[in-house]
C-alpha cells in the first residue's frame, strides 16, 4: 500500500502545532521557575532559587546540607516570614478558584520521617479546603496493579481552580520498586520518559507541576524514630518496618538521586530542600509555593455588567 503524500499544508499544520506546543511549554517552565518572575535579584531570603535542581547540571545529595537555615537560628525567626507566606497562598489560592481555568500540583517525597505530612499542615494552614486536596498513594490495590503504573495518579491530578498535594506520588514507582527489586531495571528504568511525558502533558493541559524532595540525614531520621518510640501519643506513626526501611538509606538516596535528575525539567521542576530544621523547611516551601502562584497570576473572573447599579431590596 502506498502512503499518501504528505502536503505542504499538512506539514505545515504540524510545524504550527508544534510551535504552539513550545510556546506553552516556554510559558509554563517560566511559572515553573517563580524566582525568574517574582523574585529580584538577588533574591530575597530565603534563597530558594539555590535549592532549585538544573535540569542541565542535575544534583548530588550528599551536596546538599540537610542542616541548611541560612542565618536563621530558631523557629520563632521564621514566624512572621512563614505567616506571610502562609497568607500569600491563601488570597492566591483563592483567586485560583476563581479564575477556574489552572490548576497546580505539589508533589512531596521524602524518606520516612522526612516531614510530608508536617510540611503540608505547615504551609497551607488556613488555606480554603474547598480549593485544595491531599492525596496519599500507599501500596497499590489489586485494581491500581491491573492498569499502567500512572493510572491511579492521574485521576488524582487536580481540576481547574484546585491545588492537588501528592503526599507520595509516581515516583514511588521508581523508588520503591527499584530499591526492593519488585521489578526489574527494564521495567523501572524506562519509567523516567514516561513521567516526564506525563507531567509534560500535564503542564499542557494547564496544571504547574512542582516538586519537593525533602532532605533530611540519617542522624536526624533516627532521633526522630526514637522521639516517635519515646512519645505514647506518637508510637502509632511507629513500625517496625521502618526499622527495615532504614537498612536500606543508601540505596534510596541513590534511587532519589537518580529520580530527581531524570526527572527535573524546566517545565516541572525540583526542589531539594533541606528539611532538618522543619520551620526552616516549612519556610522555603511556602515562598516557593506562593511565588509559583503569584507567577501564575491568576485573576478572579470579570463581574457582570450592571452590578453597580443594581440595589439589594430590603
Amino acid at each position: 500500500m502506498t502512503a499518501k503524500p504528505t502536503s505542504s499544508t499538512d506539514r505545515a499544520t504540524r510545524a504550527g502545532g508544534r510551535a504552539a506546543a513550545d510556546r506553552r511549554a516556554n510559558a509554563a517552565a517560566k511559572v515553573a521557575a517563580p524566582e525568574q518572575v517574582v523574585v529580584t535579584s538577588p533574591p530575597p531570603d530565603p534563597d530558594y532559587p539555590r535549592f532549585r535542581v538544573d535540569p542541565e547540571r542535575g544534583v548530588r545529595l550528599a551536596d546538599v546540607d540537610p542542616d541548611e537555615s541560612e542565618h536563621y537560628a530558631r523557629k520563632k525567626d521564621v514566624a512572621d516570614e512563614l505567616d506571610k507566606q502562609r497568607k500569600r497562598i491563601r488570597d492566591l489560592q483563592a483567586r485560583l478558584y476563581g479564575e477556574h481555568k489552572r490548576s497546580l500540583l505539589m508533589v512531596l517525597q521524602a524518606m520516612d520521617t522526612g516531614g510530608k505530612d508536617g510540611t503540608i499542615k505547615g504551609v497551607f494552614q488556613g488555606v480554603n479546603p474547598q480549593g485544595c486536596q491531599v492525596w496519599s498513594f500507599k501500596t497499590p490495590s489489586a485494581e491500581e496493579l491491573d492498569h499502567d503504573f500512572l493510572w491511579r495518579y492521574h485521576a488524582r491530578v487536580p481540576g481547574k481552580g484546585m491545588i492537588n498535594i501528592f503526599n507520595r506520588s509516581h515516583y514511588e514507582d521508581v523508588l520503591i520498586v527499584r530499591v526492593k527489586g519488585l521489578v526489574p531495571a527494564t521495567v523501572w528504568r524506562p519509567r523516567y520518559e514516561a513521567i516526564n511525558q506525563f507531567e509534560y502533558a500535564l503542564t499542557m493541559s494547564g496544571v504547574t507541576v512542582i516538586k519537593f524532595y525533602l532532605h533530611i540525614s540519617k542522624d536526624e531520621q533516627k532521633r526522630r524514630l526514637e522521639s516517635r518510640l519515646a512519645d505514647p501519643d506518637k508510637r502509632w506513626k511507629f513500625s517496625p518496618d521502618d526499622l527495615k526501611e532504614r537498612v536500606f538509606w543508601d540505596d534510596y538516596q541513590d534511587a532519589f538521586q537518580d529520580a530527581i535528575n531524570a526527572c527535573s525539567t524546566p517545565y516541572a521542576p525540583w526542589y531539594v530542600i533541606p528539611a532538618n530544621k522543619k520551620w526552616y523547611r516549612n519556610l522555603v516551601v511556602a515562598r516557593t509555593i506562593a511565588d509559583t502562584l503569584e507567577a501564575m497570576d491568576p485573576r478572579y473572573p470579570a463581574a457582570e455588567p450592571g452590578l453597580d447599579q443594581m440595589m439589594v431590596p430590603d
